[in-house]
């Protein structure tokens, strides 16, 4: 991915983050703030429930104490603190002061918890109402709701007890209403809210016993998980119900626990709040963020696509001259118009195409001076040993033409002689100068590497146990899966035995020579490994260069024509060594050349190898 693809993603990524960012704090502050409404209207609503609540106690609780207020009632009490007075007589007296009181419930209970009468079941006449007897501050006491039993069901009631005294015993009078849709119905819910009340009278949930302010609501039994966990921890809880697959039909409900004068749970109200109005709105706010967001990403893209077209522009243009240079082109000029840092670059990088040709003729001066140099010195070099032999010949011969002319002819033959060797030397020697000046360029073809290895290996068989000298031990380690090399099979053969022949000379006590091939990523790997002296840094620095040796009989050619072979091929050459510690030649050649194509062989003069 270039520069102005990789700009333009992050201004278009930047665009998305921004709209997907706002959208997103947008929705989580419209849901926050809906549902602390929810939690406002749903306290409301609790709220009037227990004032509701609490009215309806006071309102039962004065209903109960004018029936204890009432000149009848304290007659029947005087009347059943009598010895022998007769309780039936008043079986039926609780339904008619229900009725005037208009209570639900209504119970005369004598002094030691016997029901005298009862208008919500007559039939339990006589029976035993104990924790009526078991607190003796009726009277200061406000409603509170109880568990209320009838001949078929059984209500919630909420009650209220007063107390008529007369001597040393008491009348009991216990009276209430039933607390359910009525009861809600009387309640004012904010708009699309609604209360339910659950009456917790039997062990497990009974859907009946849910009920609303117009009867029991739909789909009861969905709101049994919500009763038992109320019902388990006795706290307020607040749980969603989805009633269908659109989001929108859910509600929330605020779960409150009612509890009786003993703190049994004997109810739950639930305060439910729609959720459709936060649904459309979070989809109001998604589509519209959705429909903006698209906008500004198209313009986005749009703009970044300009902007990053007019930054990356110039310097798609600096990286074109760059890559041109580097291609050899030194006169590249880039002409990019403009006043910023981009400008500033350009006419500094024209600056240094500048600089650098004007360095570049500088250094190829000195690098032809310096060379003429080195070849001049290499050559009186190597010329100087025949050359003074040459000498001292023609000096024997004019000094046996003047002292002893007799043996001229024998000393003339001998003179000859050496005359022709020393000048087949100088031929020779000027014969390997030329060839390295003139390396061929690689006819490729085929090669199987490590049949060349094997070759130039035994080639050298009768050096490593020559008579007289150190035994020299060669090793192979020859992948023999290795993939065949596009080469030029002479120049390849030439490079190894240069390569041989300098680990040969390298060891003159003897040792092992290593040879290894392998394949890794494309390329083949060739190791020739010696357990010579090894090299410092400053002989590892100079070893490739031409004319330069160590030896006292070398050319200085030899590695420098295996350099030469191995870059005319496309690969590298490196060596790893120390003082001591041997060394090691690491080449790796491509399988074909990049560069280079397949040509048919043509005929060409013998190749030699030459010593380092």
């Amino acid at each position: 991915m270039n520069f102005r693809a990789k700009l333009l993603v992050f201004f278009t990524v930047t665009l998305v983050a921004a709209v997907a960012g706002v959208a997103w704090g947008v929705s989580a502050y419209t849901r926050r703030a809906f549902e602390q409404f929810d939690r406002q209207r749903a306290a409301a609503l609790v709220g009037q429930f227990r004032r509701e609540f609490e009215q309806r106690g006071d309102d039962v609780t004065r209903r109960v104490q004018g029936i204890a207020d009432a000149e009848a009632t304290l007659r029947m009490a005087i009347d059943l603190n009598r010895p022998q007075a007769d309780p039936s007589q008043y079986y039926n007296d609780s339904r008619g002061l229900a009725q005037t009181q208009q209570l639900d419930f209504l119970d005369i209970v004598a002094d030691d918890g016997t029901l005298i009468s009862s208008a919500e079941w007559p039939a339990r006449f006589g029976f035993k109402t104990d924790w009526v007897t078991g607190e003796s501050n009726w009277n200061s006491q406000g409603a509170f709701l109880r568990r209320v039993d009838l001949p078929d069901n059984v209500e919630l009631g909420l009650l209220a007890v007063r107390t008529i005294r007369v001597g040393a015993k008491h009348l009991y009078l216990i009276g209430g209403e039933r607390l359910g849709q009525d009861f809600l119905a009387t309640l004012v819910l904010p708009q699309g809210m609604r209360a339910l009340l659950y009456r917790n009278l039997e062990q497990n949930f009974v859907p009946a016993a849910l009920a609303g302010p117009t009867g029991p609501p739909p789909q009861a039994e969905r709101f049994a998980p919500l009763i038992a966990e109320v019902l388990q921890s006795r706290k307020e809880v607040e749980r969603t119900i989805d009633w269908g697959p659109d989001s929108a039909s859910a509600e929330t409900f605020d779960a409150i626990p009612l509890t009786g004068r003993q703190g049994d749970l004997l109810g739950v109200l639930l305060a439910g709040s729609p959720r459709r109005s936060l649904v459309e709105m979070l989809n109001f706010i998604r589509s519209l963020a959705l429909l903006v967001g698209g906008a500004v990403i198209l313009l986005g893209v749009l703009l970044g696509w300009w902007v990053s077209a007019r930054v990356t522009r110039p310097i798609e243009r600096l990286a074109t001259a760059a890559g041109e240079v580097a291609a050899g082109q030194w006169e590249t000029q880039v002409n990019v118009r403009s006043h910023d840092e981009i400008g500033e670059l350009a006419a500094s990088f024209n600056d240094m195409t500048r600089q650098l040709i004007d360095q570049r003729e500088r250094l190829v001066q000195s690098e032809r001076v310096a060379a003429w140099r080195e070849l001049a010195r290499r050559l009186a070099h190597e010329l100087k040993n025949p050359l003074f032999p040459l000498q001292l010949t023609v000096e024997n011969l004019q000094r046996a033409r003047q002292q002893s002319p007799e043996q001229f002819d024998e000393v003339f033959a001998e003179s000859t002689a050496a005359l022709r060797a020393e000048l087949e030397n100088l031929k020779t020697i000027v014969t390997r100068f030329s060839d390295f000046a003139k390396m061929p360029s690689p006819q490729l073809e085929p090669v199987d590497l490590n049949e060349s290895v094997r070759s130039v290996v035994k080639l050298f068989e009768p050096q490593f146990g020559a008579v007289g000298r150190p035994q020299i031990t060669p090793e192979l380690y020859l992948d023999e899966k290795l993939t065949r090399l596009q080469a030029d099979p002479a120049l390849l053969r030439r490079a190894l035995e240069n390569l041989v022949l300098n680990s040969l000379d390298a060891m003159p006590a003897g040792g092992t020579l290593t040879v290894r091939t392998s394949q890794h990523n494309g390329a083949v790997h060739l190791e020739i490994s010696d357990t010579g002296a090894g090299l410092t840094a400053e002989e590892r620095a100079r070893l490739f260069t031409p004319y330069y040796s160590n030896k006292q009989h070398g050319t200085g050619l030899g590695l420098a024509i295996v350099q030469s072979v191995v870059s005319d091929h496309g690969g590298t050459i490196a060596v790893e060594s120390a003082p001591g510690a041997g060394s090691t030649f690491h080449i790796e050649l491509p399988v074909a050349p990049p560069s280079a194509k397949p040509s048919p062989p043509r005929t060409r003069g013998p190749i030699l190898s030459m010593p380092s």
